[in-house]
């Protein structure tokens, strides 16, 4: 499972007002913690910077790459900038991100092209459509074809379903892990696929969005899932990959997640004769991967009733 660290992210305030001040040791601390614990890319979210994109993008991938030589994820809506950190990347990039809007589309899809960049490709047009079927029809239909024109190798192209928080949207859960399966039949050679993870527990209690967010990358990786943007520092789900990539069997929570990854990986349920509901770690398990199902309706007293 390849891992792109998301925590370089302008909605933090802290890396907010570390870009604001050209404050470099902070996000350059940030970006050393994140590759130690395991990343393999680093995403650089600056938001839209829409006057002085160029100039924040310059800057913060000078810093970055000072201190840790892993590819670099460029996230903003300012196209001039993309440019400008494709040109400053040292190593292969990445575009987070495009869609099948053609305004955003034609921008960004031929700058992957240009550059030889990796780019993650949204499942949506103006909005997100709510069926698997639907986000492999906007895959299939328009992006893999407009990449391949240009082209854009599928292994440089990311497929994303887009992943929605299960507080209110839970029944897109399913069928975001169903289009990944999708994804990957849906061209000869496949795409890559990829989701930005913690989205599925966005507006979650902070004491639980970890569990919900690792429980779906085994249920997702299960499916052929190749790359998350996902929090490294997250010791535990990085844990939970090296037991579902090692087939490390060793204890019973270990074996819940290989049979977990076993049932998805064959469109399967996980069954309650597959888990020992007596213990908690295991139940807490069970109970998160009914909401990811939409079995149960989300609360976010979910694990307490």
């Amino acid at each position: 499972m390849y891992i792109i660290g998301e925590n370089i992210h302008i909605i933090s305030d802290r890396v907010k007002n570390a870009i604001q001040n050209r404050d470099a040791k902070y996000l350059q601390d940030l970006a050393v913690r994140q590759v130690r614990a395991g990343a393999q890319a680093l995403d650089l979210n600056i938001g839209p910077q829409r006057r002085a994109g160029v100039e924040v993008i310059e800057w913060l991938i000078d810093a970055i790459q000072a201190v840790v030589d892993v590819p670099l994820s460029l996230d903003t809506t300012n196209t001039a900038a993309i440019e400008a950190g494709l040109k400053r990347a040292k190593r292969q990039a990445w575009i987070n991100s495009t869609s099948a809007d053609p305004d955003r589309m034609n921008a960004t899809l031929p700058l992957a092209a240009k550059y030889n960049a990796k780019i993650i490709a949204l499942a949506m047009e103006k909005n997100l459509p709510a069926s698997a079927e639907q986000r492999v029809e906007i895959m299939v239909g328009t992006l893999i074809p407009k990449a391949l024109e240009l082209g854009i190798p599928m292994e440089n192209f990311y497929a994303d379903p887009l992943v929605l928080t299960v507080n209110g949207c839970q029944d897109h859960a399913p069928q975001t892990l169903e289009a990944v399966r999708f994804f990957k039949m849906a061209a000869d050679p496949p795409p890559m696929t990829v989701v930005g993870l913690s989205n599925i527990s966005n507006s979650v209690p902070p004491e639980n969005r970890g569990l919900i967010n690792r429980t779906f990358l085994v249920m997702l990786m299960a499916a052929g899932l190749d790359a998350a943007i996902a929090d490294p520092l997250d010791k535990k789900q990085m844990e939970w990959i090296r037991v579902v990539e090692e087939r490390d069997d060793s204890t019973p929570v270990n074996r819940l997640l290989l049979k977990l990854y076993d049932r998805t990986a064959a469109a399967e349920e996980l069954e309650p004769e597959d888990v020992d509901r007596s213990d908690p770690e295991q139940d807490a398990i069970y109970r998160t991967v009914q909401i990811l199902r939409n079995k149960v309706i989300y609360a976010h007293s979910y694990l307490r009733t």
